[in-house]
């Protein structure tokens, strides 16, 4: 795997976490209106790109693999991130509260969390 696209998406996952947060404790809700909002979302939707990616490059390396890696397991953390993500993003946009911001936050440190899992699994700590 990609050891700089991993520390990236790392980071990106818990900066939009920290907005999230932010705007939880602010009680404002997601409503993609205002500029924070609309940052966050562009936050967002760069770290599904960049997670995407790394589904797609994962993919293409386990193909040429000559070493054993529990393939479903490592496709099962690629996909997670991806799927778990935009559902977080839609739940918190629904969600006309604190919490749909809260969500979010959920969903975005979820994404460091199966990036280090992914990373073990790829490096044979499985």
């Amino acid at each position: 795997m990609i050891d700089s696209l991993a520390v990236a998406l790392t980071v990106l996952a818990l900066v939009a976490a920290a907005w999230s947060v932010l705007l939880a404790i602010l009680d404002k809700p997601l409503t993609l209106e205002t500029g924070a909002t609309l940052g966050l979302a562009g936050a967002v939707a760069l770290l599904e790109l960049g997670l995407l990616a790394q589904a797609v490059i994962g993919v293409v390396r386990l193909i040429g693999l000559d070493r054993e890696i529990h393939g479903p397991t490592f496709v099962g953390y690629l996909v997670a991130p991806v799927v778990v993500l935009p559902l977080a993003g839609f739940w918190s946009i629904a969600e006309r509260s604190r919490w749909g911001a809260s969500v979010l936050a959920v969903g975005c440190l979820s994404v460091p969390v199966l990036v280090l899992r992914l990373q073990q699994v790829w490096s044979g700590h499985a």
